[in-house]
Parts: C-alpha cells; sequence; structure tokens
C-alpha cells in the first residue's frame, strides 16, 4: 500500500522525578499511568484507522515524553499492537525515547521485538555531579550498562542527548563527557544547550533567587558558554558526526527522519496528552488536562479533545518554510518554495536574503537553488530567522 506520508507522535508524558530544568509537559504520577495508557491505546488505534481511510500512509513513529521507558511490556507491548494493522511504510522508522535507570534487558529485548528500531537515551552528561544539579535520577555507570544492555539488544541506531552550559560546568568537563560518549559510537548525538525556561525550579533559583531547598553551583559564563558550543562542533565533527541541523549530529544515513518532517513542514499527528499536529496546513493540539483527556477518550470523544486549530495562512506558511528549513544546515531549495507557493523566494524575501548574504550570514547557492546559514549563520540562527517572520 502507499499513500501520503504522516508522521505519527505518541506522548508518554510520565517521569520517575520532574527534572529541575524541564519545562515540557510531563510529571510524576504513577497513580494516573493505567487509566493514561487506556486512553492512549484507544486515540492511538483510532487515529490509524482514520489515516487508514484517508488514503495516509505513515512514515515514522516517535514514542516520546515524559519517559516512555517507563511503561511496562505489556503496555508497551499493547501500544505498538495499535499500530500493527496500521498503514505503515516497510522502513518505518520507529524511535522511542527514555532514560538511564529505566532500560532492563528484558525490556530492550521486547522493544526490538515489537518492531521499534531506533532508541533514544537522555543522557545530559557524564559527570554525576552535573546530573544530580540537573535533578536527574540516574548516573553515567547506569547509562553505561544501559547502553551496552541495548547494543546487545540488536538496536543498531542510538541517539544520545547531550546538555552545555549547565550548573557547575566547565568546557573541560564537557569535552569529557563528549569524548565518553564519543568513544561509544552511537549513531545520532543531539548537543542543547540548557536554557533557563520559566515556571521550572531553575528559574525560580537562578532568575528569581527563590529558596528552592538545594544549593547549586554558578552557571557557566557567556564565553565559557560558547567554548563549549565550538567544541561541540569540532569535536563531533572529528570523529565523522554531520551536523544536519542546528543541535543536531549523525553517521551518515542516520538523521533522524521523523524530526526532519516536523522541520520540513511535512504531515504530522500527534497522540497523547497535549500532543500537536499539522495535516494539510491546519495546525491543532490535544488538551493539556490529562483527567479531561482521559474521560474523553474513555467516551470515544476525539474531537472534543482537539484545541487551539489553526489554519495557517500563507505567510504563516511562508515563515515557517523559512525558519524551520534553515534549522537545517542544506538549508531549503529555492524551487520547492516556489513549487509550494507559487512565488519564486527572491520576489518574497529579496531584501531579507540580500541583508544577510551581506551579512555574512546566509549563502545562496544558485547552481542548486540553495539558501543556507553560514557557519556564523548558524551561530546567531535567532537571529537570523526572525527577519523571515512575515507578520
Amino acid at each position: 500500500m502507499t499513500g501520503k506520508p504522516t508522521a505519527l507522535y505518541v506522548h508518554f508524558p510520565f517521569c520517575v522525578q520532574k527534572c529541575r530544568y524541564c519545562d515540557f509537559l510531563s510529571f510524576a504520577s504513577p497513580e494516573l499511568i493505567p487509566a493514561y495508557m487506556e486512553a492512549l491505546i484507544s486515540e492511538v488505534s483510532r487515529t490509524v484507522r482514520q489515516l487508514s481511510q484517508d488514503g495516509r500512509q505513515i512514515s515514522s513513529i516517535f514514542i516520546g515524553g515524559g519517559t516512555p521507558s517507563l511503561m511496562s511490556e505489556s503496555q508497551l507491548s499493547r501500544l505498538m499492537d495499535s499500530v500493527t494493522d496500521a498503514p505503515l511504510c516497510a522502513d518505518a522508522e520507529i524511535t522511542i525515547e527514555s532514560n538511564p535507570g529505566t532500560l532492563t534487558k528484558d525490556l530492550l529485548t521486547s522493544m526490538r521485538r515489537m518492531g521499534i528500531n531506533r532508541l533514544s537515551i537522555g543522557l545530559q552528561s557524564a559527570d554525576n555531579k552535573e546530573l544530580a544539579a540537573l535533578g536527574r535520577v540516574h548516573t553515567f555507570e547506569q547509562f553505561e550498562k544501559n547502553y551496552a544492555a541495548a547494543r546487545d539488544a540488536g538496536f543498531s541506531n542510538i541517539n544520545i542527548d547531550l546538555m552545555s552550559a549547565l550548573p557547575g560546568q566547565t568546557t573541560l568537563s564537557y569535552e569529557q563527557t563528549l569524548s565518553r560518549v564519543l568513544a561509544l559510537e552511537p549513531e545520532h548525538i543531539s548537543a542543547y544547550s540548557l536554557i533557563i525556561e520559566e515556571d521550572t525550579p531553575f528559574y525560580a533559583y537562578y532568575k528569581l533567587s527563590e529558596d528552592c531547598g538545594f544549593i547549586l553551583p554558578p552557571l557557566p559564563d557567556e564565553d565559557s558558554e560558547r567554548r563549549m558550543y565550538h567544541r561541540t562542533k569540532q569535536l563531533l565533527a572529528g570523529q565523522g558526526y554531520h551536523r544536519y541541523e542546528i543541535s543536531n549530529y549523525a553517521r551518515p544515513g542516520y538523521e533522524c527522519r521523523h524530526n526532519i518532517v516536523y522541520w520540513r513542514r511535512k504531515d504530522y499527528i500527534g497522540t497523547g496528552l497535549g500532543a500537536a499536529s499539522m495535516i494539510e496546513n491546519v495546525r491543532f493540539s490535544n488538551t493539556k488536562d490529562i483527567r479531561r483527556y482521559i474521560e474523553l477518550m474513555r467516551c470515544g470523544r476525539l474531537d472534543d479533545c482537539r484545541e487551539q486549530i489553526e489554519h495557517l495562512s500563507a505567510a504563516d506558511q511562508m515563515s515557517e518554510f523559512m525558519f524551520l528549513g534553515l534549522r537545517m544546515t542544506d538549508g531549503i531549495s529555492a524551487d520547492e518554495f516556489q513549487k509550494t507557493f507559487g512565488q519564486t523566494i527572491t520576489a518574497v524575501y529579496g531584501p531579507v536574503i540580500k541583508k544577510h548574504i551581506a551579512d555574512g550570514t546566509l549563502i545562496f547557492d544558485r547552481s542548486r537553488g540553495q539558501l543556507y546559514l553560514t557557519d556564523f549563520g548558524l551561530d546567531v540562527s535567532s537571529y537570523v530567522m526572525s527577519d523571515f517572520i512575515i507578520d
């Protein structure tokens, strides 16, 4: 069967405990997991049936969170069974996120048997003091054991999440984290700089100077943060990792196909609490109220669960095409822009493109029809992308 490719996201919002920096839709409420799983499986089943009826084909599945590896084998098995009869591409990428300390040999073996072929592990740091400062519940030694078990279970496509600019982190300690991770030879590395988000313990501690019940070392200064950023690029490139997106590096052929759907503005549908979707330039998301979500799914009221429905204007679509596409190092295609919007890219963005080429942040390779950020442009990407938003 063939049909229009559509990516499927599945959200599991539960964690062992909430990390101090995290503003994701997640929480430590294990008593709600059984009822939530019933609701989630119901929604996924309904969604894949609808995709099939609409002549669509699932190109990738991403089970994110939260910590999806907290599911029991039976819960995960039932979830995967709900997509067994889905119109799934033969080579579909199926990813599950996990945290060290929640993975066992049996669970990893079961994941592979269920068809999950990509594992993402949230390490963040190889320094146990830095992990403790973040509020993580694992050690680097637990991660190493889980990573080895994943390889033994047959996972040949593993991503490791890392963070820089952490409390008390130095350029040296960050380089040691990179070196220890590179020695394991994962296929993919996501490397992000810590951002202090509102409504998190870190924000209260570092921005508001509130007493949060813990004492943390200071954050690295701006110069140290920049050194860590540049060392990431240098060390990973030296080991054969291609930087294909601002914060993502991969061995050739191991780029995350699911995330590329978002950056290329292809269709995707989200299931689970608060999950976002975009189908045919209509954006919507599920309720973020977990008890309402569970009740609506119990009653089969999927349409009532969906909120914030937005029909994107042509200006919205062009803006997203630019600032999402420019996140990728190969940039955007001028031909694709014209094919999609019926106008040349220079007709819409000529002055902005000219400005940033002069500033040294953009290159327009006219022989290939590709517009992409320079290395300097990637360093100041937020500034560049803001100029492509049409009010």
